[in-house]
């Protein structure tokens, strides 16, 4: 059997183009733990709703450290533990906090933001900051590195 050009181009080419054209989003960049230490997030929004830091000596962050060491403000009480990331999925484990007494919508915030950092996550990831989603709560951070 003998092929035209034109169908061997086609015979060779139709393999490469189905693969191309099978993406199916899954071109997710893998976050890595260097693209996460060393920085410092303001938690801006619970579940779509702002978060308001006037009246507090801090708003919610997070920051993560060298080898993946997190802590911040929960919103009232301050907390650490161990940053876990694994396949775009983040948590903190071992999450220990102080035990300040937190009233109203601070605590809301702050059972919100302990809840959402000690369970597995999806965490997606911007240049301007990141959004930690699980089944209960939609965090949404903005980037606030701290300027010498």
């Amino acid at each position: 059997m003998k092929l035209s050009p034109k169908t061997l181009l086609a015979a060779i080419s139709l393999p490469i183009l189905m693969t191309a054209c099978a993406s199916n989003g899954d071109d997710v960049k893998q976050i890595t733990a260097q693209d996460l230490q060393h920085h410092n997030w303001e938690l801006v929004s619970v579940d779509g709703n702002k978060v308001v830091t006037e009246g507090r000596q801090q708003g919610p962050r997070l920051e993560i450290g060298e080898n993946m060491t997190a802590n911040g403000n929960a919103g009232c009480n301050n907390f650490f533990g161990q940053g876990e990331l694994k396949d775009n999925q983040f948590r903190v484990e071992k999450m220990g906090m102080t035990m300040k007494m937190c009233v109203g919508d601070i605590m809301d915030v702050e059972q919100a933001f302990s809840q959402t950092l000690s369970d597995w996550s999806d965490m997606s990831l911007t240049k301007d900051g990141l959004v930690l989603k699980n089944d209960a709560h939609t965090l949404t951070f903005k980037l606030n590195d701290w300027k010498n």
